[in-house]
């Protein structure tokens, strides 16, 4: 006589198959936090401070990745590729900051970056939804 399988592994079909969904926006928050960290240091001695900032840019992206892949397959495909374009820019448009830019250049970073990832973005959902 079969068990029914516990809820987690109905959900995602398999502890594997849940992982490789956590691979890329942990992946992608690690180097992004250690990126951030690195503009933060500025060449010079590793602080405390850069820690933390590496720490929490990595825990905000994954968080906003995550939530976005969450509430993203609920959202009609043009806003959708409008929120993966604003994280985008977002994302970029800080990093930009960190380096010492003044801000109406690191919003024109991020603006470039979002409308370019919109395109992308909106073209790959249009293409591959039936």
């Amino acid at each position: 006589m079969a068990h029914a399988a516990p809820r987690a592994a109905r959900r995602y079909g398999s502890p594997a198959r849940a992982a490789s969904k956590l691979t890329a926006p942990v992946l992608g928050g690690i180097v992004y936090g250690l990126w951030a960290a690195a503009i933060g240091r500025d060449a010079g001695p590793i602080t405390g401070w850069n820690a933390l900032l590496g720490v929490v840019s990595a825990v905000v992206f994954v968080a906003a990745y995550l939530g976005l892949r969450l509430i993203g397959t609920h959202l009609p495909r043009e806003l959708r590729a409008a929120a993966w374009a604003g994280f985008a820019g977002v994302a970029v448009g800080f990093l930009h900051g960190l380096t010492g830019s003044s801000v109406l250049r690191s919003v024109a970073v991020a603006f470039a970056v979002a409308a370019g990832a919109f395109v992308v973005v909106f073209y790959r959902f249009y293409t591959t939804e039936n």
